[in-house]
């Protein structure tokens, strides 16, 4: 298992790297990409991919939230209907849309049991993954996406290594025994530490902090979300019975598996810049 997350890593990590330099229209397309997949697996987890007008309508609006969120898309609709409007438009109609397709339904039982799931899972994946697009338009953020990925990377790594030599304390046991708080607290220290990083003098580096202590809190807030979105994730894995989301990403999972930590750890790097800088 450890030789297959570090030869996954390998070539993943560089890959994503490019993708997030190079931006747009890149990096959108990359994200819709991974919205997609991960979408097809919520959709066999939840067992709503045999309804397949419901489990279409889930993707179509998974892959809405998040190419809008790309600016220069925004910039095209924003003319047209104010953006203040168009994310609750996108909602409304959403859910509008969704429940008219459940009258295609041929098997009626249990048709609003997979609505909600697969409206669930539009929540999930689109619209948390579509801040990972909204991130990198901001001012500076090609570093601030680095940050919030890398970090949570950092914060994974550090609880997985930790929790495997030192781990004692069973940290959430019936939701995830392998984790422990030992592992935890590692994690915690990797995330401060890979964003302490961000400070130093390179090409990623983030102006816009004027403290340390700044990056401390930030690192360490990347951390805590990140970890308890990884507690979500295997929440939902529990409760549909498996023990990883797909095999896309051997040692890894699926995609899933990979965003679960990154998208909570996105949106807490999201609200900290608009708030704090912008």
């Amino acid at each position: 298992m450890l030789k297959n997350r570090i030869i996954t890593s390998a070539w993943a990590i560089p890959l994503l790297g490019v993708i997030i330099w190079f931006g747009e229209p890149y990096f959108t397309i990359f994200i819709a990409i991974a919205g997609l997949l991960a979408m097809i697996e919520f959709s066999r987890l939840t067992n709503v991919i045999k309804d397949k007008p419901l489990t279409i309508f889930g993707i179509i609006w998974t892959l809405l939230f998040i190419v809008i969120r790309n600016p220069h898309i925004e910039s095209r609709i924003q003319p047209y209907i104010s953006l203040d409007l168009l994310y609750p438009f996108l909602f409304t109609a959403g859910i509008a849309v969704s429940l008219i397709v459940l009258l295609t339904r041929k098997q009626k039982q249990g048709a609003f049991t997979d609505w909600a799931w697969i409206f669930a899972g539009i929540l999930y994946v689109g619209w948390l993954l579509s801040y990972l697009v909204a991130l990198r338009g901001l001012d500076d953020g090609r570093s601030w996406v680095f940050l919030a990925i890398f970090a949570t990377f950092g914060s994974d790594s550090a609880a997985y290594f930790v929790g495997r030599t030192m781990g004692k304390n069973k940290l959430a046991p019936v939701v995830s025994p392998n984790k422990t708080w030992e592992g935890a607290a590692g994690g915690l220290i990797g995330g401060i530490i890979v964003s302490l990083f961000f400070l130093l003098p390179t090409p990623v580096r983030l102006t816009a902090f004027v403290n340390w202590w700044q990056i401390v809190i930030l690192g360490l807030m990347i951390s805590v979300f990140g970890q308890l979105g990884d507690l979500v994730e295997s929440l939902l894995k529990r409760n549909t019975g498996v023990k990883d989301s797909g095999n896309l990403f051997p040692g890894h999972g699926g995609i899933l598996d990979r965003m679960d930590s990154i998208v909570f750890a996105v949106v807490v790097v999201y609200y900290w810049v608009v708030w704090s800088i912008h």
